[in-house]
């Protein structure tokens, strides 16, 4: 059975979630990447791996070096997803804030 990889799969590791975040703004090759972790080159290629498959990720082989570069667009995704959830916490919100002014009226 084949892993489906999404944005979602990418971000729930917190190791996935340093590299895109160290990369944010900056490309660096594999072993710089890896250099800044105390696991193993092989576990930093996976953990890359997952991320170029989800596209939030992206190499660009110049010369010999084959550098990563962060690609937050599929972020949008996460962002849609979470605003459902802002929006009901919103309303929830408003409707106890309702609640407490009615309460509040009926003691005075």
């Amino acid at each position: 059975m084949e892993t489906r990889r999404d944005v979602f799969h990418a971000i729930a590791d917190p190791t996935r979630r340093a590299i895109l975040h160290m990369l944010a703004g900056k490309k660096m090759n594999l072993n710089a990447v890896a250099d800044r972790f105390d696991i193993s080159r092989p576990a930093i290629s996976r953990h890359i791996k997952v991320l170029t498959e989800c596209g939030m990720v992206i190499i660009k082989q110049e010369g010999r070096e084959r550098y990563c570069i962060a690609n937050p667009q599929p972020l949008k995704e996460v962002e849609a997803w979470m605003k459902t959830y802002k929006d009901f916490w919103a309303d929830s919100l408003d409707a106890l804030d309702e609640f407490l002014k009615k309460q509040r009226t009926r003691k005075k």
